[in-house]
């Protein structure tokens, strides 16, 4: 399966943020969107996730040759600011989720197997998630994906003010996670990109680059990389 984006454009006033992209996105791969802040990333998944209405192109869904439309229900959004509804526990989030989606769900666990399969301790699954640590929600944002399964699942820099050691336990997740659908996770850490992921994507100047790790020594692509994340911009 592939994900494929054709002349997607989107611009605000005088500045054009995504600049007629043309990518192809496989399954089974967990790709790192690299770029400075500012460069677009976050647009980039608002126009996927329809949260934003992009300027002109299209993507959508290829399997075995087969096209086919992007249904909502084929993309996950992990934000970079978690949103939950903080005002339920987590348990009463977890299970609202679980009933509206029970004709979805293909691998039904208990909400307690679910929250051990995310780390999150017994003490903290009937606490009210306004009293949730980042970390905590992001973790309930992920778990959410989890379960709904999405063939796209996106990223906005998920793990960059997470401690050490819940940012592990994320990235050892995500690569278990990868195979069967494609995996955006957008960042401005390029030893982050290198660590998690299988294929690193430099947006720069409103366009995507795959950048070759094995280039990654030269000095010449070092500079290239670093000058493209020191360039002062706004989304």
């Amino acid at each position: 399966m592939k994900f494929v984006i054709n002349h997607l454009s989107k611009h605000f006033e005088a500045k054009k943020v995504l600049n007629d992209i043309d990518f192809t996105f496989e399954e089974g791969k967990i790709y790192g969107l690299l770029g400075r802040n500012g460069a677009g990333k976050t647009t980039l998944f608002n126009c996927i996730n329809r949260d934003m209405k992009a300027d002109s192109g299209e993507f959508y869904l290829e399997d075995g040759g087969v096209r086919r439309e992007v249904r909502a229900e084929d993309i996950g959004y992990v934000l970079s600011t978690p949103t939950v509804p903080e005002f339920l526990t987590g348990r009463e989030f977890l299970k609202f989720f679980m009933d509206i989606n029970e004709s979805s769900i293909s691998d039904t666990k208990t909400p307690d197997e679910y929250f051990a399969s995310m780390s999150i301790a017994p003490e903290d699954r009937d606490r009210l998630m306004k009293d949730y640590s980042h970390g905590m929600k992001n973790k309930m944002q992920m778990l959410i994906n989890i379960i709904a399964k999405p063939t796209v699942l996106l990223l906005d820099e998920p793990l960059t003010s997470l401690d050490v050691v819940v940012a592990e336990e994320m990235k050892q997740l995500l690569r278990s996670l990868k195979t069967d659908r494609v995996t955006i996770f957008s960042t401005h850490l390029m030893d982050l990109a290198l660590d998690l992921c299988d294929v690193i994507v430099l947006l720069n100047h409103g366009e995507l680059e795959i950048v070759d790790k094995e280039n990654l020594d030269s000095q010449e692509f070092k500079e290239k990389i670093l000058n493209a994340l020191r360039e002062d911009s706004h989304e």
